[in-house]
């Protein structure tokens, strides 16, 4: 403005001396500001103020005018330090909000307690930008570490935070010394949940409130995974002990009947006082041969039930022709299929199989075994293959009571016991847990005009396995 000093007015040049003072308040604060007034009324005084060049005011006015701009020019200041700090607290809560929001999603999701401790110690190192945290809990008068992000507590440290040592430690969120070890405790209604370590807290107001929000919300997150898991721990024992009372039930319902037959079938033979004919003889015989057979399958079963929940099984897939599929299950049962008549139903074009054998020779024997239990006395029993919608379906019929349309899925569920027409145990289980490892599938059907029916489903040689 020199150049064009004798052309504009005193007012004129203070109000361009404006801009460095309101430059000054923006970007350094009140004291910025103030400096910059002061420079501004130098330069005011030297170069505008008549006499120039000289710091000397002659006249009312020219004072007037110096007093006016320091006077406008200090409440200038001060209003846009003001506004300033306005727009950044704004922006701080805000940023505070949003990392309540943040940290409030990390901690609402279900998680269990292990990796919701390391989130936590994980997110307050962030959010927070400290060093280092570490989450403590009280484990039988001691603190114990149970998670950590960042610089590790050293031994001294850990020392320092024990209840017993004496030493006094910094405890919530109040400003003190940024290389201080403070600690966060993290309580609930409940009582005292655990407690962060760290150092170089937050020094704003705003950020010590948002971490002592996370701090509730923290322990609370902690409290509800630590009950969920106790819920999930007694929903297990609950359902390990209906396991073993249904085990029990399962074992007594397919073992009552055989040893039951064993024992006055050999108590008859041992009793020297009957007199028995050759023909009572080989029955009583043939008797305990049907029975020790089923005996031994339904220990086949309990073996194979051991093998499926220790994650043991597997299959070895093979080329199988279903008639030889069907041949060796009947022939396995030995002498029980002769106490009913089994009728084979199999096309000539029936495609080989690609399945374990052996393992669908036990669900083909299970079902078959099933059908015998349930069958009346020389009943019919009937096998019968059909290729149906790119698979090879088998199925055992029986000519017994059938199932009841509410127990028709849960016949399948391991140890399920019903009040009538029972056809629970391990069989049925077994073989839809062997049918399934194929990727195939198993289920029932009403056989018409009484009896009941299952069908699984096996993959032909010629078209891929499920999976």
């Amino acid at each position: 403005m020199l150049p064009l000093r004798s052309h504009i007015s005193l007012s004129t040049a203070a109000l361009v001396l404006v801009i460095p003072v309101v430059a000054g308040a923006v970007v350094g604060g009140l004291l910025a500001g103030a400096a910059s007034v002061a420079a501004g009324f130098l330069v005011y005084d030297y170069w505008f103020v008549t006499p120039y060049s000289t710091l000397s005011v002659r006249g009312t006015q020219n004072w007037t005018a110096l007093f006016v701009y320091v006077v406008v020019m200090l409440l200038v200041a001060r209003v846009v330090t003001s506004l300033n700090s306005s727009k950044s607290e704004a922006t701080r809560s805000a940023e505070a909000v949003r990392r309540v929001s943040e940290l409030s999603e990390l901690l609402v999701g279900d998680q269990p307690v292990n990796e919701l401790l390391g989130n936590i110690v994980r997110a307050a190192l962030t959010v927070f930008n400290v060093p280092g945290v570490t989450l403590l809990v009280l484990d039988e008068g001691h603190l114990k570490v149970v998670a950590s992000a960042g610089d590790a507590l050293s031994a001294d440290e850990l020392h320092q935070l024990d209840p017993q040592s004496g030493i006094a430690v910094g405890v919530g969120t109040a400003a003190g010394s940024s290389s201080e070890l403070r600690t966060v405790a993290l309580t609930t209604s409940g009582g005292p949940v655990g407690m962060l370590a760290m150092r170089n807290l937050p020094v704003s107001d705003t950020e010590r409130a948002v971490l002592n929000t996370f701090a509730n919300d923290a322990a609370l997150a902690i409290e509800r995974a630590r009950l969920r898991e106790q819920a999930l721990r007694s929903k297990l024992l609950e359902e390990v002990d209906r396991l073993r009372h249904g085990l029990m039930g399962a074992i007594s319902h397919d073992l009552r009947t055989p040893l039951a037959t064993i024992k006055v079938a050999s108590s008859t033979l041992s009793d020297t006082d009957n007199v028995l004919s050759k023909e009572d003889t080989d029955e009583l015989h043939q008797l305990i041969e049907i029975e020790a057979s089923r005996l031994t399958r339904l220990v086949t079963n309990l073996l194979d039930m051991t093998r499926i929940e220790a994650g043991v099984f597997s299959v070895y897939r093979d080329r199988t022709p279903i008639a030889e599929l069907v041949r060796e299950s009947i022939s396995a049962l030995g002498a029980v299929a002769t106490e009913h008549r089994i009728r084979i139903l199999l096309p000539a074009t029936l495609p080989d199989v690609d399945v374990d054998r052996l393992i669908m020779e036990q669900v083909l024997i299970n079902l078959l075994d099933n059908a015998s239990r349930h069958s009346p006395a020389r009943g019919v029993i009937t096998v019968q293959g059909e290729l149906r919608a790119g698979r090879v379906e088998l199925s055992v019929a029986d000519q017994g009571p059938g199932i009841v349309l509410a127990n028709r899925e849960s016949v399948f569920d391991r140890f399920t016991q019903f009040d009538t027409a029972g056809r629970a145990g391990l069989g049925l289980t077994i073989a839809r847990t062997f049918v399934e490892a194929h990727g195939e599938r198993i289920w029932y059907e009403e056989v018409p005009g009484g009896g009941a029916r299952f069908v699984f489903s096996l993959p032909p040689l010629d078209q891929p396995a499920s999976r």
